[in-house]
């Protein structure tokens, strides 16, 4: 037993090596939440995150509509009626050419506004004030006219855009539907919130 005046050293060591562990033990219980709530929550992680759609029992004609940061996306499958109105429409649109870089992706900077022609991605919110439009495929329908060829319809305040989200002229909305940042993973899976060209 190794002692110095009447003091044992091994039991001075072991209480000394269990007071350090027990208090760094300690000190990471403490400083684990503090440091846990830099980090941004599970909420916040997901609200930014991308969102993997799968298509493939998406009808053509028919609009199929998912969550991303906390708006509504909508996805259109076009048939080739629309896809060929479309550039009839040219004249009656406020930016038939999207020529508001921030609306779209430069990808999309075409008449389809999307990668596949088929295939329109859009965020599902009025450049106006925020409401949402009603997608309205039907062409010529009573309340809407006789030159109504097919698209979006906001109900708070008449604004109109064709399908491919383009505003028209002489409504209220002052720009196009914005189309999210994309990229689509083959035939059946459409990946919103990563950008194509970057990804």
């Amino acid at each position: 037993m190794s002692t110095v005046d009447g003091v044992d050293l091994r039991k001075r060591r072991f209480l000394t090596t269990t007071a350090t562990v027990v208090g760094a033990v300690g000190i990471a219980f403490v400083l684990t939440p503090f440091i846990k709530s830099w980090s941004p929550s599970e909420r916040a992680q997901a609200a930014g995150a991308p969102v993997e759609v799968d298509i493939s029992k998406l009808e053509t004609g028919a609009l199929l509509t998912v969550e991303w940061r906390g708006k509504p996306v909508w996805l259109v499958r076009r048939t080739q009626q629309m896809l060929a109105d479309l550039p009839a429409l040219n004249g009656q649109l406020r930016d038939p050419q999207s020529e508001v870089e921030s609306q779209q992706p430069a990808y999309a900077r075409n008449i389809n506004r999307s990668l596949k022609p088929e295939l329109l991605v859009m965020v599902g919110i009025c450049t106006h004030l925020g409401c949402s439009p009603a997608f309205r495929p039907d062409r010529a329908p009573a309340d809407l006219g006789p030159d109504w060829k097919g698209g979006f319809f906001c109900p708070c305040h008449g604004s109109r855009f064709d399908l491919a989200g383009r505003v028209f002229k002489g409504v209220p909305a002052p720009a196009n539907l914005v189309v999210p940042p994309y990229k689509i993973l083959g035939d059946t899976r459409v990946l919103v919130g990563v950008d194509s060209e970057a990804a």
